[in-house]
């Protein structure tokens, strides 16, 4: 059974709950929220202590102070439950790389793809990057397969964000988390002008 005089070990550096409270009077709100008027604190106390739950003041710099009746542990789970879930959707988010050569190993390639899932599950995006060498850059037709392959592949769980595209000797697309409900599209071809140029 809870009492009004149990010993709160944690936020009190924010909260004045129960006999900390140290005012003659407060205005009370009551655990539906509803007001109470204004009441002596031990008026106060008596009826928290009569719902089995705590007096938190709420809003010391109010006169007299604002006092709810309330279950303070649960209000601070529910205060540090809403914390997280707002630092979360603060959260960076990291476009990670996965680094292939054209035709790489399925084997080799399916590492590579499952580091690519987990990334995305984890909420980031994923560029995939093909490098060629020598006369490899003549062939962008294969690293374009490989890429649709990996698109295709995390299908169920990514889309394309930036389409497969030619730099130089690098081939490259980004992928990220897919929204539900969303369809993933197909990869078009590459459109830098490198891929021009490279089998010209």
């Amino acid at each position: 059974m809870r009492t009004c005089c149990e010993e709160k070990t944690i936020s009190t550096q924010t909260f004045r709950v129960n006999e900390m409270i140290r005012v003659p009077e407060v205005r009370l709100i009551g655990p539906g929220g509803e007001n109470l008027g204004v009441v002596s604190i031990s008026e106060a106390l008596r009826i928290a202590r009569e719902a089995e739950l705590d007096l938190v003041e709420v809003a010391p710099g109010a006169t007299p102070p604002v006092c709810r009746v309330m279950d303070f542990g649960k209000f601070l789970y529910e205060r540090a439950k809403k914390e997280r879930e707002a630092k979360k959707a603060q959260t960076k988010i990291e476009v990670k790389e996965i680094r292939l050569r054209p035709k790489t190993n399925e084997h080799h390639r399916g590492f590579k793809t499952r580091d690519a899932r987990r990334w995305l599950m984890e909420g980031n995006k994923v560029k995939v990057t093909i490098r060629f060498r020598g006369r490899e850059v003549t062939y962008p037709e294969l690293a374009l397969e490989d890429l649709r392959e990996i698109a295709e592949e995390l299908a169920d769980i990514a889309t394309i964000e930036q389409p497969p595209a030619m730099e130089g000797r690098v081939m490259s697309m980004v992928l990220s988390p897919a929204k539900p409900g969303r369809k993933r599209s197909e990869a078009p071809a590459p459109t830098a002008q490198g891929a021009g140029e490279a089998q010209s």
